[in-house]
């Protein structure tokens, strides 16, 4: 190996918050062959030298200390990281440094069963699928070599679905999976109902395929074509409009399904001769091919502010090395399928993104939701593009062009080489942007402060590092702000706080629908592949808002949209806000003085629930009048803190039965509640001991021991709860409590994370 040794080698110590050196001892670092655990400086030593190993591989007389050198320092620096895959496995045996992948799904069982052992050997070395159904035949259709039908695309989901949740991606990661099918599949509106029932597909993101045509036909209000996937045959026909509608409707109600514009993404394939691109990765920003896999870093843009402005000469320094940076990686990439090697080095993809946009803008006292800002993304975004282009062209020169280059796909570019396919995607950076200090991806503040459990369950307001400059430099600053701050999660009605100031430190919430849909659209202006966003909706809006953002993204040119509306699942339970005390609240039941006195016989059954923590039972007793009056729980043999904790939970909810609570109410409370040893599949899953409880006790009312009514409410109990968050005052603005730490998880680019410690549902 060639080396330069006239200057000391990787000698700047990594710059890291101790947030970010917890997250890396609790993701990210590995012991030594010594047996010693690195320190996040021999993370990046060993990165950088595992990826500039592959510079020897064009050249035997390559400098490759001096190219590790400056690997080694660009990351430690925080200017630029890949993708976590990347930072876990470089230099390991595993050697599995992609995040994306696509798998094409046959209509046959063998090419069926085939994509979903190829599922499992990719979650297993810590990557994430994307596949589209959109190949197979619809329910009903007939089967020539069994001379059955076919149970449908939907029914197979099911079955990737519950592979995924047996695979743990070398015990540090668990798989997430995107699903698609064409709008113009016979199954469509299975497929659109498909997550209404939150426990089935839950390793699943969901998108529908939207066609130019549908499109046309939603906003003309007429019919559009249902095709066979074996001859694109007509078979039907469905009222285009009517469909979109109930997209919407249950994007509105939870989140799922997105969509995504497949005719918009196919007229921007660089490798039309290699096929057609069907689906994309889990979080929907990386479009690929059949066997594809992308590789994915982005640059932290908080350090090229200097003095209020944008140092682009240093940004542009960047942008070369990172594109150098992920080329390497597709040579030393140990990818779990051969097709994926093949296919990978034909057309070599890579997607240099960003983090940090929020802080940058507020670096800048530049406010997200202005025309400013968004000229501003759309400047920053064609800088990288053009600056990684022009290191893809210089690295084709030396290297060669990616085989499946056509300089006539782009003449408008008038390149004669290139070495990579695509060079810009907008990723999700959840933990990656935890490490480097920043905020996460293109998408604006969550929330300004939240307090942080520490020891002896004191609270500690968590305060936005820049808020706090500001509050320093103008002189407002005060321990009573921070906690305001804290309570509100934002500062729009905190008078002490300069009006300026509010405007620029704005927060997801804050912001209008149609601001998050143009600040993803002026991104995708200038990125090859799709941008990672979600837009954000309060409480409040309508399904008529959510289909305003459905149809603006597409007439601003995105390649997708993935929204979540505040408060709209079921389990989200935490409140960053807090209650104010004397909000007048209705309370549906009048509390007794004291509980009921236990009757001397009472009758009942016990229910057993298989938990993470072993097998629990449930013994639910109900009075003369066939009302439930206490619960017992016990787990097994588990003993200690599992048994005292089920015997806790059983105690309090007999309290609140034996005190006139209903137990649709104590049901609402304990059901959805998640540990991180969920148990089962599907209908059957558990996600802890709280909600095998509240599912035991879900099933007594529904199966009482005699046949008396126990309650017939014309309200529901989630009317009920719903109306006392709203005259309590409660902000709901997060989907609960991480299972790793206890922070509060947000969706942010389409998934559920923390930013705290950067756990992610997606990943």
């Amino acid at each position: 190996m060639a080396s330069n040794n006239s200057k000391a080698l990787f000698q700047t110590e990594p710059a890291l918050s101790p947030n970010s050196v917890t997250v890396l001892k609790k993701r990210y670092l590995r012991k030594k062959e010594s047996g010693e655990m690195e320190t996040p400086k021999d993370l990046f030593v060993r990165v950088a030298k595992n990826i500039a190993e592959a510079e020897l591989k064009f050249d035997k007389n390559a400098d490759v200390d001096s190219v590790a050198d400056l690997f080694y320092t660009q990351m430690a620096t925080l200017k630029f990281l890949p993708n976590s895959p990347t930072l876990m496995n470089a230099g390991n045996a595993l050697q599995q440094l992609s995040a994306c992948f696509v798998l094409p799904v046959e209509d046959s069982l063998e090419g069926i069963f085939e994509a979903v052992k190829f599922t499992a050997l990719i979650h297993k070395s810590g990557g994430g699928t994307g596949f589209s159904f959109s190949r197979l035949r619809p329910k009903d259709d007939s089967v020539k070599t069994t001379k059955g039908v076919s149970s449908g695309p939907v029914s197979f989901m099911s079955v990737f679905d519950a592979a995924t949740e047996t695979i743990k991606q070398g015990g540090m990661r668990r798989g997430a999976n995107m699903g698609i099918l064409r709008v113009d599949h016979p199954d469509i509106m299975d497929f659109v109902y498909a997550k209404q029932d939150k426990t089935k597909l839950t390793n699943f993101n969901l998108s529908v395929g939207i066609t130019e045509e549908f499109m046309k036909s939603v906003k003309k209000g007429t019919d559009y074509d249902l095709l066979t996937p074996r001859d694109r045959k007509k078979v039907g026909s469905k009222n285009a409009k009517e469909v979109f509608n109930e997209m919407v409707r249950l994007a509105w109600e939870g989140g799922d399904p997105g969509i995504i514009f497949l005719d918009r993404i196919n007229n921007a394939n660089p490798t039309p001769a290699e096929g057609e691109m069907e689906s994309t990765n889990p979080c929907g920003e990386q479009p690929l091919l059949p066997y594809e896999s992308c590789n994915l870093g982005s640059i932290n843009l908080v350090q090229f502010v200097k003095n209020g402005k944008i140092d682009w000469e240093e940004l542009k320094n960047t942008c070369r090395m990172a594109v150098r940076f992920l080329d390497n990686v597709i040579e030393m990439n140990n990818y779990p399928i051969k097709q994926i090697d093949e296919m990978t080095k034909k057309n070599r993809k890579i997607g240099l993104g960003i983090m940090g946009w929020a802080d940058m803008l507020v670096m800048l006292n530049i406010p997200y939701n202005s025309d400013k800002a968004i000229s501003l993304a759309e400047e920053v975004i064609k800088f990288i593009r053009d600056e990684g282009r022009k290191m893809s062209v210089e690295l084709a020169e030396a290297r060669g062009s990616f085989p499946g280059f056509d300089k006539s796909i782009y003449p408008e570019l008038g390149f004669k080489a290139m070495r990579n396919a695509t060079i810009t995607t907008i990723a999700p950076t959840g933990t990656i942007s935890i490490i480097a200090g920043a905020s996460s991806g293109i998408e604006p503040y969550f929330a300004l402060a939240y307090y942080r459990n520490v020891m002896d369950n004191n609270k500690l307001p968590e305060v936005n590092p820049y808020f706090l400059e500001k509050a320093h430099e103008g002189k407002f600053y005060s321990e009573s702000l921070l906690n305001k701050l804290a309570d509100a999660g934002n500062a729009h009605n905190l008078t002490e706080v300069p009006e300026e100031i509010r405007k620029i430190f704005v927060t997801s919430h804050e912001i209008s629908p149609e601001w998050h849909v143009r600040m993803q659209a002026a991104f995708q202006k200038y990125t090859d592949n799709a941008v990672s966003k979600t837009v954000n909706f309060e409480n409040s809006a309508t399904i008529e808002d959510v289909e305003k953002a459905y149809m603006l993204a597409y007439d601003l040119g995105c390649k997708g949209i993935t929204i979540y509306r505040d408060g709209s699942r079921d389990n989200q339970v935490l409140n960053i806000g807090k209650v104010k005390e004397d909000a007048p609240v209705d309370v549906p039941v009048q509390m007794p003085a004291k509980p009921k006195e236990r009757p001397a016989v009472l009758i009942g059954k016990t229910i057993e629930k298989t938990t993470g923590c072993g097998k629990m039972y449930v013994t639910i007793n109900q009075d003369q009048e066939g009302n439930i009056f206490e619960v017992f729980t016990s787990i097994g043999k588990a003993g200690g803190c599992a048994q005292s904790q089920s015997e806790a939970i059983g105690r309090l909810i007999s309290l609140n039965l034996r005190s006139g609570v209903e137990p649709e109410f104590i049901i609402k409370q304990l059901k959805g509640i998640s540990c991180h040893m969920p148990y089962g599949f599907g209908t059957q899953r558990v996600l802890s001991c709280a909600d095998a409880v509240g599912k035991a006790l879900d099933e007594a009312i529904k199966n009482p021991l005699n046949t008396q009514v126990i309650r017939n409410d014309s309200i529901t109990v989630d009317t009920l709860l719903a109306d006392m968050d709203k005259k309590a005052g409660n902000k709901v603005v997060s989907n609960g409590a991480c299972p790793d730490c206890g922070a509060p998880v947000e969706y942010i680019e389409g998934c559920l994370t923390c930013q705290s410690c950067g756990y992610s549902k997606c990943s």
